[in-house]
């Protein structure tokens, strides 16, 4: 094993100058949600080119490549969407164009996630090198609108496409740490109506937003007082956008509408959630109506495919056959223990582990704090870790569920 592990570092260094220029190339093209066509395009260019068995686009506008054809279907995940570049002011160089160290790449996408899917085609590359696909059907996947609307690629993918893998490596980055869960979330509206009327005689109507502004206000004493977790943290909730309804700016507004971005933790579900909100005494004193959003925003292909807007926590347990397989495959390539965490943020894993139960693991290159930031940056020495450790889980993990069956018998 130690010269499998030692030839799959070689090759991951060796192929660090081929993982900079495809990632450069992905950068380079502007690929936010829903118009993520000609970075889809590059990608199938690239795993052709290194050898891939099968590359194919779903309706959706998915990439799957495969590698094998084994009977143990195993699958590693990118999204390859980016969030826009916010105000260009605060780029110190083209978020675009990008920017080359001697450890570092920066440029939109770099960190989240683009860098994931360059590791994992190069992976690809070595398992083919190195013959290490026995046994192993390897799907990778570059999968669109997750920044808007994360884990509904994978719902197409296992709803519609029928791919159901034992497992599935999130790619998002995790510092090169291994991740087995995150918080869920929610996009919850709440409305109230007034009665308009002319602004000189507000007393003659009724004004939705002082019923919102009580509603806002215990909104943000309940924050305080949701549930916590030991490994997953607090769930939390947040007023993130508000709007009103006038007749003019001279009447009373007779409607008003809040955003709630809700972060669920371990044990807190759809139902509660919302229950939460409709038992705020200004919620019912107002009448107010709470409900979640839906997505039905076309794909880059025009397909709809809509959802609502519930991405459901998970985690997998640190015993779980998956989590210790990659624990192995760390320990067995960098020769030292792993830090096993949880992301902060969302995942395509509310979708895979959260509604479909499927399990994940998280480990990617790229930190956390540079997702959705200006001057976004990854790094090359994560890029060649991350590499090798997609190259070396299928082979590890299907060592561990033998070793498991021969436990059983």
């Amino acid at each position: 094993m130690e010269e499998i592990t030692n030839k799959i570092q070689q090759l991951a260094h060796h192929y660090l100058p081929d993982m900079t220029r495809f990632l450069r190339d992905m950068i380079r093209i502007p690929s936010e949600s829903t118009q993520e066509a000609n970075v889809i395009h590059r990608i199938e260019s690239e795993m052709n080119k290194v050898g891939f068995d099968d590359v194919r686009i779903d309706r959706m506008g998915n990439i799957i490549g495969r590698i094998g054809s084994g009977k143990h279907v195993i699958a590693m995940d990118a999204h390859i969407d980016t969030v826009g570049i916010g105000e260009r002011a605060n780029w110190h160089f083209d978020p675009y164009e990008g920017t080359e160290t001697a450890d570092e790449i920066g440029g939109r996408g770099a960190s989240d996630q683009e860098g994931g899917m360059a590791a994992m085609v190069y992976a690809g590359k070595i398992i083919k090198d190195l013959h290490l696909e026995s046994d192993v059907t390897l799907l990778i996947t570059g999968t669109v609108q997750e920044e808007d609307c994360d884990g509904l690629c994978w719902q197409y993918l296992i709803e519609k496409e029928k791919i159901r893998p034992e497992f599935v490596v999130i790619t998002e980055p995790t510092s090169c740490r291994i991740y087995r869960g995150h918080r869920g979330r929610m996009e919850i509206k709440v409305s109230t109506r007034g009665i308009s009327c002319h602004g000189s005689a507000p007393e003659r109507g009724e004004n939705a937003i002082y019923k919102m502004a009580s509603i806002i206000s215990e909104l943000e004493a309940l924050n305080h007082r949701l549930r916590d977790d030991s490994f997953l943290g607090k769930g939390t909730l947040t007023v993130s956008e508000i709007s009103s309804l006038s007749p003019s700016r001279c009447a009373v507004a007779d409607g008003c509408q809040i955003s709630i971005d809700r972060r669920l933790t371990q044990g807190e579900t759809m139902a509660t959630a919302l229950q939460e909100i409709r038992d705020l005494p200004s919620v019912k004193k107002a009448q107010a109506t709470v409900e979640l959003y839906s997505y039905n925003r076309p794909a880059y292909t025009g397909l709809v495919y809509p959802t609502e807007a519930y991405f459901p926590t998970w985690t997998i347990p640190e015993d779980h056959p998956v989590c210790q397989s990659v624990v192995m495959s760390y320990r067995k390539l960098f020769h030292e223990e792993p830090i096993v965490d949880k992301w902060t943020f969302s995942t395509n894993g509310v979708s895979i582990m959260g509604k479909h139960h499927i399990p994940c693991i998280g480990f990617g290159p790229g930190h956390e704090a540079e997702a959705h930031a200006p001057n976004e940056k990854t790094w090359k020495a994560e890029l060649v870790k991350a590499a090798a450790m997609y190259a070396l889980i299928p082979s590890t993990y299907i060592h561990t569920i033998h070793q498991l069956e021969e436990i059983a018998k």
